[in-house]
C-alpha cells in the first residue's frame, strides 16, 4: 500500500440517446474534505449521489466536480398561430358570403390547420427533465472519474512517498552525524561544564551555593543535545512508519513535521560547536522541504 496525493485531475465521458455527457474532477489540497459540484440546471438529482460516491472515496482535498451536458440534436415543439388562424378563417368567411359558397362549405378545420404557417414548429426552450435511464447513465459516468481520480492521486501518490522516504533518510544522515561530532561527546560536555563551573565559582561578587548549582543544571541542558538527537531518530521511525501503512495519514505527518521542527529548532539554539550548528541549518533545510511535501499527503 502506498499513500495519496490530494491533487489530480479525471475526466469521463459518455452519450445516452440525444444526450451527451462530460464529468470533469480536480482535486488540490485542503486540510479536510470539501467537495464543489456545478451541475446543469435540470441535473440537481445528482448532487447528493455524486457527493456520496466522492466522500466514500476521498478522506481530504478540495474537488471540483463538473458535469457538462450537450443535446446532440434539437428538441422541437410546436405552437398553435392563433393570429394567422383567424385571419385565415375569417378570409374564407368572407368569400363564402360571395359566389364561391359550394368551394367554401367544404372546408374543414383540419384544412385550415394543413395551411402553412397555421402551425409552427418552434426549439424546446423547457429545460429537459433528467430521466432514469439517464441518471443512471450519469451517475455511472461520474464513479469512473471518481475511480480515476483516485487512481490519479495513488500514482502521485507513490512518487510522493519515494521523495519523504528520501526526506527521511536525510534527517537520519544528519542526526548520525550530529553524534558523531566531538562537541555531542561526553568529554566534551564535561570539559564545557567544567570551564563554566571555574567561571562562576571565580565571578565577582561570589555566587551562592544554590544559586551555582541552578546554573550548572542550567549548562548541563543546554550544553548536552542528546536527547534531541533521540527525538529526531524516533521521529523517523515514526515517519517512515507512517507511510507504509498506505492509510490517509497526511495530518499525522504535519504534526510530526512540526516536531521535527522543534528539535532542529532547540539543537540550533543549544550548540556552540560550528560543525553543530552546520548539521542543524542542514537539518532545518531537509525539514522545510518535508513539510511542503506532506502537505499534499491525503
Amino acid at each position: 500500500m502506498t499513500i495519496h496525493s490530494m491533487t489530480g485531475f479525471a475526466r469521463s465521458q459518455g452519450s445516452l440517446d440525444d444526450l451527451q455527457w462530460v464529468w470533469e474532477l480536480r482535486s488540490v489540497n485542503n486540510r479536510g474534505l470539501d467537495l464543489r459540484l456545478r451541475l446543469p440546471s435540470g441535473f440537481e438529482a445528482l448532487d447528493q449521489p455524486v457527493r456520496k460516491l466522492a466522500s466514500g472515496q476521498f478522506a481530504r482535498g478540495s474537488i471540483a466536480i463538473n458535469l457538462q451536458v450537450q443535446w446532440t440534436r434539437k428538441r422541437v415543439a410546436y405552437q398553435l398561430n392563433e393570429e394567422w388562424l383567424a385571419t385565415l378563417q375569417k378570409r374564407a368567411s368572407d368569400m363564402t358570403e360571395g359566389h364561391h359558397t359550394a368551394i367554401f362549405d367544404q372546408i374543414r378545420p383540419e384544412g385550415l390547420l394543413a395551411l402553412r404557417g397555421v402551425i409552427e414548429a418552434v426549439e424546446d426552450t423547457q429545460t429537459p427533465t433528467l430521466e432514469a435511464a439517464a441518471q443512471s447513465e450519469l451517475l455511472a459516468g461520474a464513479r469512473i472519474a471518481v475511480d480515476a481520480l483516485a487512481s490519479a492521486r495513488a500514482d502521485e501518490g507513490r512518487a510522493l512517498h519515494a521523495v519523504l522516504a528520501s526526506h527521511f533518510d536525510t534527517i537520519e544522515r544528519l542526526t548520525g552525524a550530529a553524534r558523531a561530532t566531538a562537541a555531542t561527546q561526553p568529554q566534551a560536555i564535561q570539559a564545557r561544564i567544567t570551564r563554566a563551573v571555574a567561571d562562576l565559582v571565580s565571578s565577582t561578587p561570589a555566587l551562592s551555593e544554590d544559586r551555582i548549582a541552578q546554573e550548572v543544571a542550567l549548562l548541563a541542558t543546554k550544553a548536552d543535545v542528546r536527547e534531541e538527537l533521540d527525538r529526531l531518530t524516533a521521529h523517523v521511525e515514526a515517519g517512515r512508519d507512517l507511510v507504509a501503512r498506505g492509510e490517509p495519514c497526511g495530518r499525522k505527518l504535519e504534526f510530526l513535521a512540526q516536531e521535527f521542527n522543534r528539535e532542529a529548532n532547540t539543537l540550533c539554539s543549544k550548540s556552540q560547536d560550528i560543525d553543530l550548528t552546520r548539521i542543524g541549518l542542514d537539518l532545518k533545510a531537509t525539514i522545510d522541504q518535508l513539510r511542503e511535501q506532506v502537505a499534499n499527503v491525503e
